[in-house]
């Protein structure tokens, strides 16, 4: 008789328990949340690599084409190239690249490609800024000297190239990206890009000058 009365007593409270879905919501937004916090940090993640990708190919055109721009002189010579110039094309970059760590993380090599006596094309000086250990893809300064063998630079097949008397600035960056949150999700990604562009006035292609107080070389070595 006890247990009749126990049962009638508690029974329409499990009943109502067992109807109530007040609960429901809190325990699927509990497994919900976590599931929706790495959707939304993973989406940042993305949107934060696209936006780099967009900032290191800008940041090659403005040098490829600041470098075509450098002609120093007067009226009565030829503009020179200085490694003072060079030096402020790589300060640019640093201003750009400012907030990404590029001096420790990236590299940007910019190479003259001129045309050899040969006819042929040749990488005639190449400098540097950035700690990163990468080398040009296309060879070091020098390259082409002699002869008609060094095609160009750029992609197989359709090379950027020289014509005489003339002189093109070409770059090429490599950036280590530096992710938010999931770096070990995305995995390590260097962001590559090259940028070309044709001198915009004739200039002395004999070197590169450092008249007294010498600016310092940036130097890919």
């Amino acid at each position: 008789m006890r247990l009749a009365r126990r049962f009638r007593i508690f029974a329409p409270a499990a009943m109502r328990f067992a109807r109530d879905r007040r609960a429901t919501v809190l325990i699927e937004m509990g497994f919900a949340i976590p599931f929706l916090v790495f959707v939304g940090f993973a989406g940042m993640e993305v949107a934060n690599l696209t936006l780099v990708n967009t900032r290191i190919s800008q940041i090659g055109l403005s040098a490829a084409d600041n470098a075509s721009r450098i002609a120093f002189g007067s009226n009565l010579s030829q503009p020179q190239v200085r490694e003072l110039d060079i030096n402020e094309v790589f300060t640019g970059v640093a201003e750009q690249a400012r907030g990404l760590d590029f001096a420790q993380h990236g590299r940007i090599i910019l190479s003259s490609l001129e045309r050899n006596a040969d006819g042929g094309q040749w990488i005639h000086w190449q400098r540097c800024f950035g700690s990163l250990d990468v080398d040009s893809s296309y060879g070091p300064q020098g390259t082409g000297a002699t002869g008609t063998d060094f095609k160009g630079m750029g992609p197989e097949g359709s090379e950027v190239t020289a014509a005489a008397g003339t002189a093109v600035m070409f770059v090429e960056i490599s950036y280590e990206y530096q992710p938010l949150l999931y770096g070990k999700w995305l995995g390590p990604k260097t962001i590559r890009s090259t940028a070309a562009f044709n001198i915009r006035e004739g200039r002395d292609l004999s070197k590169v000058y450092n008249p007294s107080p010498a600016a310092s070389v940036s130097s890919c070595s």
